[in-house]
């Protein structure tokens, strides 16, 4: 999937694992490609989504908020949602954020090979959105690429038939 990033009133960064205060090596690769996009001047706030997952006493959202902030990006202009646990959910759960605080447009922030659902959930959900995939993958082998594309076709087909 193509970089569509325009100018947008935030950036939100799509979840994915921690393991305490550490971003996976994907998470860690989605938020320095939203830091990237701030510090060009894309948007002027970062959104985070993702809760806590299971065993782990931090949400994704907030190690993203942290690493962003140990980056150089005010405090003031990251906003966090810590209610999800899915695609779905991040989604819906940074709407609510952007309602909140008046926000109309986002470029959103996952990986190349996630970016196709992530969209079509935007779109179902009506945000006005862009896409802006990790220029960077840490699915380099064939292996673990093959691995992620017929996860994301499975929860593609599931999106379309049950629309979660």
């Amino acid at each position: 999937m193509h970089d569509r990033a325009a100018k947008s009133d935030c950036i939100i960064v799509l979840g994915a694992a921690v393991q305490g205060t550490t971003a996976s090596p994907v998470f860690e690769e989605r938020i320095r490609h939203g830091i990237s996009l701030f510090d060009s001047g894309q948007a002027p706030k970062l959104v985070f989504t993702g809760g806590i997952g299971e065993g782990q006493i931090h949400s994704e959202a907030s190690v993203g908020r942290s690493i962003a902030i140990q980056h150089g990006v005010p405090a003031a202009d990251i906003l966090v949602e810590e209610k999800s646990r899915t695609t779905q959910q991040n989604l819906s759960e940074a709407l609510a954020v952007m309602r909140q605080h008046e926000i109309k447009s986002a470029i959103i922030v996952s990986d190349p090979l996630h970016m196709k659902r992530a969209m079509m959930m935007a779109e179902d959900l009506e945000i006005d959105a862009v896409s802006s995939p990790t220029p960077t993958s840490r699915y380099r082998s064939l292996k673990t690429k093959l691995g992620f594309l017929f996860r994301e076709l499975y929860f593609i087909h599931h999106y379309f038939a049950t629309g979660n």
